[in-house]
Parts: C-alpha cells; sequence; structure tokens
C-alpha cells in the first residue's frame, strides 16, 4: 500500500481500481527507497464503545409503563396437564423438570401444553371484561392481500397446473411409443417366424419328405377370438332351418340300413291315416273311382307330335 504520490511515481493505479503491482515494480521501489516501513501493514482501528446510561432508563421507564392487562395480553403460567399420556400410562414431563432440548416431540408437546393453559386462563379474564372470543357469523374482515395479488397467484398456480399436465400427457405419450415398438418387434418376429417355417415344410415338401400340404391352409385359418363368438351363439340359439330339414331327412350318420321300416309302434300308429284319401272320396284324390292327371303313353305323344 501506499500514498498517491509514491502510486503516481510507480507509474501504476491504486489499489482501490483493483490493480496489484508486480513483484519487479516492488523491487524497483524499493531499490528507489519509496517504500517505507509501516507503509503495507494495514492499521485496525480500536472500537469505541457508548455506555448511554441515560438512553437505557428512558428504554427501561418504557418498559415499565403501567398498562391495563387488556392492553398487554401477558400471561406467565406453567404447562397444562398432558391428559393423553395419561391416558395411555405414560409419565408426562411436569411443569418444574426441564425438557429435553433435543426430544423434537417432547419439546413441541411442552409448547403445546403451555399454550393451552394459557388459553385456558386467558378466557375467563377475556369474558369478565365482555370481551368478544368468538367471530360472529357476519363478520367481514378485508383481506391481508388485494384481488389482483390473488388473481396472480391463481394464474401461477394454474400454469404450474398445466405444465404437470403437459408432462403427464408427454410421460405417457412416451410410454405409449415404447410400447407400440415393442409390439411392432413382437409382430415382425412373429412373421419371420411364421415366414421361416413355412419355407422349412415347402423345402421338406419339394424333397419328398412329405406329402402334405396343410401348411398352406395355415392363412386360412381364422384366430381363436373370431370363432369363438359364432360358436357360443350357435349354442345359445340352436341350429337354423336348414340344419335342422337336413337332420330329419338325413340323420346324424351312422346306421342308415332298415331305419323306413317298420316298428311295432310304426304298425299301430295310425294317426296319418285319412280314409277320404285313401277312398278316393277327396277333392285330390287318385283312386279307382277318379282318374288322376296321367302322362300319355308313347304313341299317344308321337301322334301328337305328328299332328304338330
Amino acid at each position: 500500500m501506499g500514498n498517491e504520490d509514491e502510486g503516481s511515481l510507480l507509474g501504476v493505479e491504486s489499489d482501490e481500481d483493483g490493480c496489484e503491482l508486480s513483484d519487479a515494480e516492488l523491487q524497483e521501489a524499493f531499490a528507489k527507497g519509496l517504500l517505507k516501513p509501516g507503509l503495507n501493514v494495514a492499521v485496525e482501528e480500536e472500537k469505541k464503545t457508548a455506555n448511554n446510561v441515560d438512553g437505557l432508563k428512558l428504554c427501561l421507564a418504557d418498559f415499565r409503563k403501567d398498562l391495563p392487562w387488556v392492553e398487554r395480553l401477558d400471561l406467565t403460567n406453567p404447562p397444562a396437564v398432558d391428559v393423553v399420556a395419561k391416558a395411555e400410562g405414560k409419565q408426562a414431563v411436569a411443569a418444574g423438570e426441564e425438557v429435553n432440548a433435543e426430544d423434537d416431540f417432547q419439546r413441541e408437546m411442552f409448547f403445546y401444553r403451555q399454550a393451552q393453559a394459557t388459553v385456558l386462563d386467558a378466557l375467563p379474564k377475556l369474558q369478565k371484561l365482555n370481551i368478544r372470543t368468538k367471530r360472529p357469523e357476519d363478520y367481514f374482515a378485508e383481506m391481508a392481500k388485494t384481488d389482483q395479488h390473488m388473481q396472480k397467484v391463481r394464474q401461477k398456480l394454474i400454469q404450474k397446473q398445466q405444465i404437470m399436465e403437459k408432462s403427464e400427457k408427454a410421460k405417457k405419450l412416451r410410454e405409449q411409443r415404447k410400447y407400440g415398438k415393442k409390439v411392432q418387434v413382437e409382430v415382425l418376429q412373429n412373421r419371420q417366424k411364421q415366414k421361416k417355417a413355412l419355407m422349412s415344410a415347402v423345402k421338406k415338401y419339394q424333397k419328398g419328405m412329405t406329402d402334405k400340404l396343410d401348411f398352406l391352409d395355415g392363412d386360412q385359418e381364422k384366430p381363436k377370438n373370431s370363432t369363438a363368438a359364432p360358436k357360443t351363439r350357435m349354442s345359445k340359439k340352436g341350429p337354423n332351418a336348414k340344419r335342422k330339414f337336413k337332420d330329419q331327412k338325413f340323420g346324424f350318420g351312422g346306421k342308415k340300413s332298415g331305419s323306413k321300416w317298420n316298428t311295432k309302434e310304426s304298425h299301430n300308429d295310425v294317426s296319418g291315416f285319412r280314409a277320404r284319401i285313401a277312398h278316393g272320396k277327396g277333392k285330390n284324390a287318385t283312386g279307382k273311382g277318379k282318374r288322376g292327371n296321367k302322362r300319355p303313353g308313347k304313341d299317344a305323344r308321337r301322334k301328337m307330335k305328328g299332328r304338330k
């Protein structure tokens, strides 16, 4: 450090500008005798202590003002009885005992019990002085913050919520894309597998190792889910009319020889017998008494052709 004359003689700026002298410059200044003992040592000034007795007495007089209790609302009392600890059978901290400051729960419970005892002592005093302790139903209090400020807070909250929703949507889209890629890869792998199996089956057929062409019907087979629904519907509704007619006409397979033979029950069953039709007395009868529409003979048909 040095005064302004020495700094100008050295050709450098002062320390207030943030520049420092280099070692070479300091050596040159020391050789010229510009550096003197004590110039580079910072001297700390002793702090002056003030003992303002009059001011302290005035402050003490202000503290000792005899104001009514309603203006002060100060109470000093021990903590209330810990009812919860008694009910649980635990030993609570008494009023004279010291509270462990390191125990957070014990310390906070001590504050809570002391505040509870203060409320219990203050409420009767306020009621004696006719001071209301409950807010009336039609009480209207002005907000500490303006409506404009609350609107700004609301807009910021809405913006934060929208940003969170956008991030959630983007996260879901990324997950869906990952799942879609996974499904696409599985589909491609299945196609490659089916193609490989088909080519191996074709090679076996070409080499004569098998004479079956079942592998050509693989693409025509429907998935299980598509055929499951019609089967359930058929089982619920039953067979259609065409199926019933064919079943009635041709049966369900099995033994067919002797299916039209008479049995004892069919021989004795005369429910389908019609006397008028059997004896030629009905409208559409074709018995001995009435002649039905018969086809003409061969000679008659040849004569009819000759007439034309």
